[in-house]
């Protein structure tokens, strides 16, 4: 279980300290908390720091920083897009400070973009002291429902060409999305070519969470693959993503969509790219055989 050190907190430090990497944490020295409350369902904080901007924590995990925010949501997002050869509807589950969404909106095919947040207090919250993420809320492509999205799902089958799960830790309200039956759900609201895209750990801090969300794609879709990015502000400075496909040519290593340089820097995309993609995929010599 997750818990903010509080003594560190009051000599003017936020220390991460989680039962998932047990013996490590990350510190941040914080100029101001600017907000802390507990919402229905988790405990929620932004804090001011030294160097990494506004951070977002919730259950006394970082969520992200101003500072680095940009690597996880381009990765997140453009992996499973660029995938895709022609997504159009897209579900985002999470991503309630709305990073994930502004990325989306991005991609030239996407038209409309479902995003379901179980937590009201984190979207409000994050429109008010993280505009830099928030802004992907004022997209005329957005539909923000506040609910439930295994229920969401439910009620939405063979609808979207793209689900991504911006999820927390599993811990808490995310834990249900880390199950095989949350796999089972995605596939049945995904259409034909569709793909799935879940934040799951980093092989570094948490191998088992990592293998866990892997094999859970692999037994669920035609085509499964784990990739990672490099985000300082997360165990480890890793994150990882497995991706799942219902067309069994999907090669994910291979972007279907090629981003041009002047796409990139029209679109103020600064972490992803085509060679970045396709660089994903590849992992370190002692972690292959577990993503087989």
């Amino acid at each position: 279980m997750a818990r903010s050190n509080m003594d560190a907190l009051k000599t003017g430090w936020f220390s991460e300290i989680s039962d998932m990497w047990p013996g490590v944490c990350l510190s941040f020295e914080v100029d101001d908390v600017l907000h802390a409350e507990k919402s229905d369902y988790q405990d929620i904080m932004i804090i001011q720091t030294k160097n990494h901007g506004k951070a977002l924590i919730l259950d006394g995990i970082i969520q992200c920083t101003e500072l680095d925010e940009f690597a996880y949501q381009e990765m997140i997002s453009f992996l499973p897009l660029c995938s895709h050869p022609n997504p159009k509807m897209v579900l985002i589950v999470g991503g309630g400070d709305g990073g994930v969404a502004r990325e989306v909106a991005k991609h030239p095919t996407v038209e409309t973009i479902d995003q379901v947040e179980i937590d009201e207090r984190v979207v409000e919250v994050s429109k008010k002291y993280l505009q830099s993420m928030s802004v992907g809320f004022q997209s005329p492509k957005i539909n923000l429902f506040i609910e439930d999205g295994i229920k969401f799902m439910q009620r939405n089958k063979n609808k979207y060409d793209v689900i991504i799960t911006d999820s927390s830790d599993p811990i808490g309200p995310a834990d249900v999305l880390f199950q095989q039956k949350y796999y089972e759900l995605m596939k049945e609201a995904l259409t034909t070519d569709g793909i799935i895209c879940s934040q799951a750990g980093s092989v570094w801090a948490n191998l088992d969470t990592s293998i866990r969300c892997y094999n859970n794609s692999k037994n669920v879709f035609c085509n499964a693959a784990y990739a990672f990015a490099s985000v300082p502000s997360y165990p480890s400075g890793i994150i990882g993503f497995v991706l799942g496909s219902k067309n069994s040519e999907t090669n994910f290593k291979k972007p279907a969509y090629i981003m041009t340089e002047s796409f990139l820097k029209n679109n103020n995309i600064r972490y992803y790219s085509s060679d970045i993609h396709s660089a994903a995929f590849v992992l370190p010599t002692c972690f292959q055989k577990y993503f087989k």
